[in-house]
């Protein structure tokens, strides 16, 4: 029903930044949260950040605290990842999801994840 698009990746040295977006369509988007993960390739699956669609309440990572920025317009039903002092250890596929009921950084409690973008980082 709720389809997720990614973009704003791409490659940068570290120390810059980059701007996920991630896209909602559907004939209705109403969830109660929604987060980032990545993934590198050999490595877990890894929470980033997630935020409460209509309480604005927002959650990290202790890895990514203080350097990235989640935020979402509702009218335009889009979710952000803002990204800044980018280190090598950040390069991975970020994925977008979306969750029905509360959660944080349960991946099993995402019901719609997006295709991902890649983020490389350069040292």
């Amino acid at each position: 029903q709720v389809q997720l698009i990614e973009s704003g990746g791409g490659l940068v040295q570290a120390g810059g930044s980059l701007r996920l977006s991630c896209a909602a369509s559907g004939r209705t988007f109403s969830p109660a949260t929604m987060g980032w993960f990545r993934q590198a390739p050999g490595k877990e699956r890894e929470f980033v950040a997630a935020i409460q669609w209509n309480g604005d309440k927002t959650y990290y990572s202790d890895s990514v605290k203080s350097r990235f920025t989640i935020s979402r317009d509702n009218a335009k039903n889009t979710l952000y990842l803002q990204m800044n002092d980018l280190k090598p250890e950040d390069t991975a596929v970020y994925r977008c999801a979306v969750a029905r009921y509360f959660t944080v950084n349960e991946a099993s409690r995402y019901h719609t994840w997006g295709q991902g973008t890649q983020v490389t980082v350069s040292s």
